[in-house]
């Protein structure tokens, strides 16, 4: 079942219930984004590392886990995402 067919169902069930619906898929995409920015540059203060250079390492690691669940990143895009300098 894809997310759209999942929300589609939820929907449906909300509103037989006279339940709010759930959001949309996708509404909150940006926050998350914020949020791990966020949630990134704390780890590299914790760690006593430099905060710049981790969202490279985010978003390959987002990629590849994409790749492996969904296969909608092509294998050539994941490989071409550079890897971070530790």
């Amino acid at each position: 079942m894809s997310i759209t067919q999942q929300y589609l169902l939820d929907s449906y069930r909300a509103a037989q219930h006279d339940e709010r619906t759930p959001p949309a898929p996708g509404q909150h995409d940006w926050q998350v984004i914020r949020e791990m920015r966020d949630y990134g540059r704390f780890q590299a203060v914790v760690e006593e590392r430099p905060a710049h250079g981790w969202i490279r390492a985010a978003l390959a690691r987002l990629a590849h886990s994409v790749h492996l669940g969904r296969g909608s990143v092509s294998r050539g895009a994941a490989a071409r995402t550079p890897r971070p300098h530790h």
